[in-house]
């Protein structure tokens, strides 16, 4: 059963002879904790005092009959059930949100949108197409998420976004994946009279693993009986550009992106098995399309095709 307070905030679930009322507040107090860690800075952010806090997530482990926080000097960390639990309390939270939008949907492209982006796609016209986007359709409240492919799949998945860009295929059966257009992607030294690297011997800058371009870059080195073990793990492609800059490391990058200050960089064409990509807007199956995504799915389309 759900109970109705002006909004849906209360579900009442029974099984097996065992009932738990689990109420929306409870749920985002629990996901606050999970992203902060620690249950004090939690609070904080809640603007709760902590007892307040502890006392309502103990009351829901025990509603619950298992422990979904570790305990721990430092903070808190998810137990098993807890990662498990975690996975159902992104949905309820962020379904009882979509609910609300769409009985509140107006006939034109109005309401929150929140969209994530891979690093080397705001490096193409795509801030313009979100300045075209917003002199359209002022009434949506845009907000732009970036991080890496992996990171921006799992925040879709959790209804958290509702789409994003990102590189590489897309597998999951929960998602619909729509190809924007096909990446070519580049070999990046220092400077542009640099001799095509020794593979075997060059250190490569490159992203945490599930980037694409990582996978490409190991399926590459594979090929040619290679590990790719000489390397610096960064996460912002601004300081793996740096690394590159320095001399430092070489990296793989789309040539979408290799204009302006990048035409200082040494630049090459890598394998054709290996050479191309796939840049996909990425949403939810199960996911209600709302007007605002609508038009801005159907405008990046036109503008990045």
């Amino acid at each position: 059963m759900i109970g109705n307070y002006g909004c849906i905030s209360y579900f009442d679930i029974s099984w097996s002879g065992v009932k738990c009322g689990l109420e929306l507040s409870d749920l985002k107090v629990f996901l606050t904790i999970m992203e902060e860690g620690n249950i004090s800075n939690a609070a904080k952010r809640l603007g709760y005092v902590q007892s307040n806090v502890t006392a309502r997530i103990r009351k829901l482990e025990d509603e619950l009959g298992v422990l979904l926080f570790q305990r721990h000097p430092k903070g808190v960390t998810l137990t098993d059930k807890g990662v498990i639990f975690s996975e159902y309390a992104h949905t309820i939270t962020n379904l009882s949100a979509e609910a609300v939008k769409m009985v509140q949907e107006t006939s034109y492209p109005s309401g929150p949108l929140a969209i994530g982006v891979v690093d080397t796609v705001t490096c193409l016209n795509f801030m313009n197409s979100l300045a075209e986007y917003q002199g359209l359709y002022p009434d949506v409240s845009l907000s732009i998420w970036t991080g890496n492919s992996p990171d921006l799949l799992t925040k879709v998945l959790n209804h958290q976004l509702d789409g994003a860009f990102v590189f590489g295929d897309v597998k999951s059966p929960h998602l619909i994946a729509d190809e924007i257009q096909s990446e070519e992607i580049k070999l990046i030294t220092r400077q542009p009279n640099d001799e095509f690297p020794d593979l075997a011997n060059t250190r490569w800058a490159v992203s945490p693993n599930g980037c694409p371009f990582r996978q490409i870059l190991e399926g590459w080195l594979r090929s040619e009986g290679i590990s790719l073990v000489n390397m610096i793990e960064i996460s912002s492609l601004e300081t793996i550009v740096s690394c590159v800059r320095s001399g430092l490391a070489a990296t793989l990058l789309p040539a979408s992106v290799l204009t302006g200050e990048y035409t200082d960089f040494g630049i090459y064409s890598i394998p054709e098995k290996f050479r191309y990509s796939q840049t996909s807007l990425v949403r939810r199956k199960d996911r209600y399309a709302s007007r605002a995504f609508t038009a801005f799915s159907k405008l990046i389309r036109e503008s990045l095709v």
